[in-house]
């Protein structure tokens, strides 16, 4: 009996031990531009005392935030951290410190053979996302970074940017281009639902999207829905990246309702990525952000009437440490207070990419 009972003990343990090896199938990285922990406890309170990310993620911690080139980052050396493990100088996208292009984890999980995609509130050609794509020394080169589009194999790309893509200088058309490799180009999430292709791309504003208080308020949801389904039928799994990019809008012009709304947009995005992971059982969401914007404290507040006051000390980012959230397989590994590099390792050693 006692024999019995080592054995199986052992089983599970080396059981366990297996599948904490094994790793997640899927990652989605969740990214609020510009959200630090008072923007998420402005939009927690004036939501009853419930948000996604804070009730449903067993595991949180904290992030560091500076560059390479200043204590204070900015969103394309943020994003860059966080898809490629490596601090840069500010403005610089996907590239290191002496202009090396740098492999993020979009791009190795697509040699790999995962399917892979990225969606923004703003342009798909801003700051973030650009930073899981492309290469480029500063930020604002738009057109180049739309370019990029052609050479990174991702699998599917919505945001606003059109204009980057049709309406160029150079007159080149990016989309045509696009197309020509397989791509459909469309221009409304009801048209993406439709398509039935590999590779798709939904350029669903001419630059930025319309914030969260004139558009659909479920287009970011409905959007990270949509990438989902369409990802997930990769037997090999996925990485998305999902950005809620205007929380940082809402801090710059020291708007608390801006902000607010944004964050409650971005945190209903991020309660379809943990529907999917908890029906799914393979999937790790990470939640986070690129920095904090705003110096925002919370003044007062009140559940139950679901008000709170918010003061700004600033226009512009600080340096405040940002929350991470982290839900799925190899969580765990997320928790604590880590720079913002750190995450990529993990992600790179959890899905075992070269």
């Amino acid at each position: 009996m006692k024999r019995t009972f080592l054995f199986v003990a052992l089983l599970l343990i080396f059981s366990g031990a297996a599948l904490a090896k094994k790793g997640p199938k899927n990652i989605i990285i969740m990214i609020g531009d510009g959200m630090g922990i008072n923007q998420v406890q402005a939009a927690y309170t004036s939501n009853g005392g419930y948000l996604n990310m804070t009730d449903r993620c067993p595991y949180s911690g904290l992030r560091r935030t500076n560059s390479a080139s200043d204590y204070i980052t900015d969103s394309a050396v943020g994003g860059t951290a966080i898809a490629t493990g490596v601090k840069t100088k500010n403005n610089m996208v996907g590239m290191s410190p002496d202009t090396v292009p740098l492999n993020s984890i979009i791009r190795l999980a697509t040699l790999k053979g995962l399917s892979t995609g990225v969606i923004a509130t703003h342009s798909v050609t801003d700051a973030t996302p650009a930073s899981f794509v492309a290469h480029r020394p500063h930020r604002f080169m738009h057109e180049e970074i739309a370019a990029d589009y052609l050479a990174s194999d991702i699998t599917l790309f919505i945001g606003g940017g059109k204009m980057h893509f049709e309406k160029r200088k150079d007159g080149r058309d990016i989309s045509e281009e696009l197309r020509a490799k397989g791509y459909e180009i469309v221009y409304s999430l009801e048209e993406a639902r439709k398509t039935t292709g590999d590779k798709l791309g939904a350029l669903i504003a001419e630059d930025a999207v319309e914030p969260a208080s004139r558009r659909d308020p479920d287009l970011l949801a409905d959007a990270t829905q949509l990438a989902i389904d369409k990802l997930s039928s990769n037997k090999k799994g996925f990485v998305l990246m999902v950005e809620g990019s205007q929380i940082d809008k809402g801090g710059h012009k020291n708007d608390q309702n801006y902000m607010i709304s944004e964050t409650l947009d971005f945190d209903r995005a991020v309660g379809k990525a943990l529907d999917f992971a908890q029906k799914d059982k393979n999937t790790l969401v990470l939640i986070t952000a690129d920095h904090e914007t705003g110096g925002v404290t919370v003044a007062e507040g009140h559940y139950g009437k679901k008000k709170v006051v918010v003061k700004f000390n600033t226009g512009w980012h600080t340096a405040s440490p940002v929350p991470f959230f982290a839900y799925g397989p190899g969580a765990e590994l997320f928790s604590g207070f880590k720079d913002n590099t750190a995450s990529f390792y993990l992600m790179k050693d959890l899905l075992k990419l070269k």
